[in-house]
């Protein structure tokens, strides 16, 4: 038992340095590929490196200081993911380094010593790292009152000169960021929008697929939940992409937007985020009232087998809609509404179900409640994914 543990162990790290050695080279395929996160990705990092070459080349070569290190620095970590930010954090960064240069050469010229210097000024720099209008630039003030002191620059000489040597790097990494490839985040909003239309259809199918099946239990539904549960990460990193792009567009208008190539389909309304949550809404409350239903401690009890067939049909078919949808969302040339047959067809399992439900009205409020919910849910999924089109209702059962 020993030895078959060692072994698990051994193993169980060359498994993780596999998976992580696929994912890279996933990546890279995917850079190699075409635009996407993994490209955007290689060309952010090569104008960070780009950013820092040239501070230096100014700053060491050109203007020939031997310890022009903020330079290349400072311009390193402002090439930001977007113009906007590459600003903001250059300035709260460049105030840091005044603060962490002017405090550092203050102690010292009042201690007379590297140590007491170091004493005084690092804890009150570390503290005030800490203020909010520094955000996470902060600790820049205590690092550079460190390379100030140690580096025995630490005179009226040496705070003009890293404030020289910031302001530099910092002007070359926003030239760099804002000039070259301005980084412009329209196609994540569109991907992010398209992957939570279609990871809402296949919940909608994996959950028809298990109904069908018949023998489905408390674990089968705690998987639909936990797959629902997914819809919120995804809705989530949907509102991060939305606050980013539009972040991404502030300062890159005219000439500016013109040095990147910008995807020519509009970027989606807002609107579309807020009709995909309300489509994560009814899948998650979908999935909770069919957990309801197969709990034994709860009241409501599960349709009948005929209905839940139907319904399972009627479901698959929204699913496959909402996959649709998300490659109407992700390029524009796909229709995502269903052929005339499929739609009919969807009508006539709306009939069925109604049906059921009014012979589901005469078995006590249990068996009437969980169909009831499921049905009105697809209802609410219909008329949110395909908005512009008349709903799956008739005219005369129309809510």
């Amino acid at each position: 038992m020993e030895d078959l543990g060692q072994g698990v162990r051994s193993v169980r790290p060359l498994d993780a340095v596999r998976r992580e050695a696929r994912r890279v080279v996933e990546a890279v395929r995917a850079a190699w590929r075409g635009p996407g996160r993994e490209r955007d990705l290689v060309v952010q990092s090569l104008k960070a490196a780009a950013a820092a070459v040239i501070a230096w080349l100014v700053g060491g070569v050109w203007m020939g200081d031997p310890l022009a290190l903020m330079a290349p620095w400072v311009a390193l970590v402002l090439v930001q993911a977007t113009v906007y930010s590459s600003l903001v954090q250059g300035a709260r960064q460049f105030g840091a380094i005044c603060v962490g240069t002017v405090l550092a050469s203050a102690t010292l010229a009042l201690t007379g010593d590297t140590t007491g210097a170091l004493a005084l000024s690092v804890p009150v720099l570390m503290l005030l790292s800490n203020w909010p209008r520094f955000g996470d630039q902060g600790i820049y003030a205590a690092t550079t009152a460190l390379f100030t002191l140690t580096s025995g620059m630490a005179g009226l000489d040496g705070v003009g000169h890293r404030v020289g040597q910031a302001a530099l790097g910092a002007v070359i990494g926003v030239a760099v960021n804002a000039l070259v490839l301005p980084p412009i985040h329209l196609r994540d909003v569109r991907e992010n929008l398209a992957t939570l239309a279609r990871e809402s259809g296949d919940v909608l199918r994996r959950v028809a697929a298990d109904l069908h099946e018949g023998d489905w239990d408390a674990q089968t539904a705690a998987g639909w939940l936990n797959a629902s549960a997914r819809l919120e990460h995804h809705l989530d990193a949907l509102r991060s992409a939305r606050r980013w792009s539009q972040e991404s567009l502030r300062l890159t208008y005219g000439p500016l937007r013109a040095l990147h190539r910008v995807p020519h389909m509009p970027l989606p309304p807002p609107d579309e985020d807020e009709r995909l949550s309300r489509v994560t809404g009814h899948v998650t409350a979908l999935t909770r009232a069919l957990a309801v239903a197969v709990d034994g401690n709860r009241t409501p009890a599960p349709p009948e087998g005929a209905a839940l067939r139907s319904y399972a049909d009627l479901l698959d078919m929204i699913g496959e809609v909402c996959n649709a949808e998300g490659d109407r969302l992700l390029n524009g040339s796909v229709d995502s509404r269903p052929d005339d047959d499929r739609e009919e067809r969807m009508r006539e399992l709306h009939r069925y179900l109604q049906e059921r439900l009014r012979e589901h009205a005469g078995l006590g409020a249990e068996h009437t409640a969980v169909l009831g919910t499921l049905l009105l849910q697809a209802e609410n999924l219909w008329a949110e994914i395909l908005p512009e089109h008349d709903e799956i209702l008739p005219e005369h059962e129309e809510r």
